[in-house]
């Protein structure tokens, strides 16, 4: 069943009012008619079925079949730091870890990172991004949507590193401590209620200079390895938050 993420605001006792791009999509795209029934999330604690009343050009009225609760966010909170990579790579990662269970996305800027950045454009390419994150999760059944942050340099991700409870620096040249390990205590934790937040940060198509991993450790990461294959940085972060979610048990692991 079609799902939408709407304001709070949008949410009455008995009644929706869906406009913009959704009401749009449900009318022209769906064609959808009175008496469909779809779901409605405001993305923070409200979740519903409702049943379409009447549909305009550009706005939906829909009644309120059934409150329901809130699907099952994951219980490790994991935001993926990705060193802004060239092309439309930024956008199929957040659209396939929004998918898979990320909680947010924080782009970067490190010493091999190969896009130039244009703060005028910034803004621009925040909005589409956050709009990929909405329609993967509305697709995905998500009950929140990841946030996307603002594009940050390799000093100030540092700092932000602090607020994480583990920090996954993906190195291809790790041939130490893998991911399984630097999760187990974590995993562990969850049997009595724990709650975590956790960062994937994965490097630029270069990977990173020998400076930025330790100074990277130097602040509290862990350089884990992704097994003896190669990965390319958009599917880096792909594979360590599947990985992840198995582990914690969101996709029948542990």
């Amino acid at each position: 069943m079609q799902r939408y993420f709407i304001e709070s605001e949008q949410f009455g006792e008995q009644q929706v009012v869906i406009t913009g791009d959704d009401a749009r999509h449900i009318g022209k795209v769906m064609r959808s008619k009175p008496g469909d029934e779809f779901i409605v999330s405001d993305g923070v604690s409200r979740e519903a079925l409702v049943k379409i009343i009447s549909i305009e050009p550009g706005e939906v009225e829909a009644e309120i079949v059934s409150q329901l609760e809130p699907a099952g966010e994951p219980w490790l909170q994991v935001t993926i730091a990705q060193s802004l990579p060239k092309g439309d790579k930024m956008e199929t990662v957040i659209q396939k870890c929004t998918e898979i269970g990320a909680a947010a996305f924080l782009p970067f800027i490190s010493e091999r990172t190969v896009v130039q950045y244009d703060m005028k454009k910034e803004e621009k390419r925040i909005q589409r991004w956050r709009k990929i994150a909405k329609e993967a999760a509305e697709q995905a059944h998500r009950s929140t949507i990841p946030a996307v942050m603002a594009s940050v340099s390799w000093k100030e991700l540092l700092a932000a590193l602090a607020d994480f409870d583990l920090v996954c620096l993906c190195y291809e040249q790790e041939d130490g401590q893998g991911l399984r390990g630097a999760l187990r205590p974590f995993v562990a934790g969850l049997e009595t209620g724990n709650t975590y937040r956790i960062a994937v940060v994965v490097g630029a198509e270069g990977g990173y200079s020998e400076a930025e991993v330790t100074a990277a450790v130097e602040a509290g990461a862990a350089s884990i390895g992704l097994g003896r294959r190669i990965l390319r940085t958009e599917t880096a972060a792909m594979a360590a938050l599947t990985c992840i979610m198995y582990e914690s048990g969101e996709m029948g692991g542990a």
